[in-house]
């Protein structure tokens, strides 16, 4: 089994769906793991572009809950879903993984001798746990880097810091030549089209690697990095008249890129709605500031029953002048747990909705992926969901939530419900 293990703070999905998606082209039986889902918690989850199914979740799972019980391992909701993974890759040729977050203490971090690391790229990101400088972060990320182990990266990193790593673990360090694929951009940086040249570079550099290399053909290749991944600047229409945008831009660097894009692909659209949720460990001054200063027509606040979900008065608390202009509800929490009722998202989406078709507004729903399976729902996508069999499997309700082990016996093992939550 060849693994490609992929760290870094934005791009690290889109690059891992890309590469995944040209070995299976390739007739290689091929794991992908990702995180966090969108609409169901089996997306983590792929072989040959097909989710573990409901009742192989309800097989596997318990046996890792039994394991950790016995061995007494307070595993996290994350460490369980990558254990869980490795259990339904047995069989693969290939298996790309995302790691979660980090990468030195990261659950996906078990690999020994992964065919090649890839650093996508490096900003400021879970910074109470990772560290607060990009240094810090990179020093973090960096640490799946493996002993004669080739490492890829983008061009957005610190590269004294990763080369460094890189030497002590005397590994050959590549960086990505991204130029050409932005030159007729003018200047602005489609950084669909950069990931796209890192995948394109780390399956030429794997399918040239060694007497064992895996065959990749041309045109696998260049339909593998054709592929975008879902809520990644995914344009719809709905109702035949209303433009959605759905993309999971959720830190400064993220919506930055996000807001140049808009402006590159819609120049004359001038009446922009927003629907904005996001996770509380964010910048959120920064990120509610991008977004008022492209002084949109409407902006829509809602709030994710999730544990990580930054609360609609957190977002108020740092954007006072939303107080007014933003449309809200704050949604019902639980006393005793603290389990923010769904609901609000909907009921937002649809008031945008309206809103957008009234007044030939483009419509963008971005910030958290936490949000995106209520969203998605509220537009009618027709895509898997998880039922009541995974809810009882995982120890909760679990229809639009991300993560929320740990409330039952069954499950007593996973005593974090922070998803990727690391002992750093």
């Amino acid at each position: 089994m060849k693994v490609i293990h992929i760290a870094g703070t934005n791009g690290k999905g889109s690059v891992a769906l890309k590469i995944a998606k040209a070995f299976e082209l390739s007739n290689y039986r091929t794991g992908l793991f990702v995180s966090p889902h969108i609409s169901s918690f089996r997306e983590r989850i792929q072989v040959n572009s097909n989710i573990i199914s409901e009742e192989e979740v309800a097989q596997k799972l318990p046996i890792i809950y039994k394991l950790c019980e016995e061995q007494n391992i307070p595993a996290t909701f994350f460490e369980l879903t990558a254990a869980l993974a490795f259990a339904f890759f047995a069989d693969c040729d290939v298996v790309v993984l995302e790691t979660g977050l980090g990468g030195r203490l990261d659950a996906t971090n078990v690999v020994e001798s992964p065919e090649l690391c890839v650093i996508t790229s490096i900003g400021l990101e879970h910074t109470r746990i990772l560290g607060d400088t990009i240094e810090l972060i990179a020093g973090e990320k960096a640490g799946i880097i493996k002993k004669n182990c080739p490492v890829l990266v983008g061009p957005n990193v610190p590269h004294n810091v990763i080369r460094s790593v890189a030497d002590k673990m005397q590994s050959d360090y590549y960086v990505t030549d991204t130029r050409t694929a932005n030159e007729n951009c003018g200047g602005f940086v489609d950084y669909d089209i950069e990931n796209s040249r890192i995948a394109e570079t780390a399956l030429r550099m794997v399918s040239s690697s060694s007497n064992d290399a895996l065959a990749l053909s041309e045109d696998a290749i260049q339909e593998g990095i054709s592929i975008r991944p879902p809520c990644r600047f995914e344009e719809t229409v709905v109702d035949d008249t209303v433009h959605v945008i759905l993309d999971v831009a959720h830190n400064p660097p993220a919506l930055q890129y996000l807001l140049a894009k808009l402006r590159a692909d819609y120049p004359s659209q001038k009446n922009i709605r927003f629907v904005l949720g996001f996770s509380s460990d964010k910048d959120l001054a920064n990120c509610t500031r991008q977004i008022l200063n492209e002084k949109p027509s409407g902006i829509h606040l809602v709030q994710a029953s999730h544990s990580r979900a930054a609360s609609i008065e957190d977002i108020l608390e740092v954007a006072p002048e939303l107080k007014t202009f933003a449309h809200y509800d704050i949604p019902r929490r639980h006393e005793n747990d603290g389990y923010v009722e769904n609901g609000n998202i909907t009921t937002q989406v649809e008031a945008a909705l309206a809103l957008a078709k009234e007044n030939n507004e483009l419509l963008v729903v971005c910030g958290s992926a936490f949000i995106m399976s209520e969203v998605r729902e509220a537009l009618g996508y027709d895509e898997p969901r998880d039922t009541q069999l995974i809810s009882q499997v995982l120890g909760r309700q679990f229809k639009h939530g991300q993560e929320h082990f740990g409330n039952d016996a069954d499950s007593s093992c996973s005593n974090s419900s922070e998803e990727n939550e690391t002992k750093i």
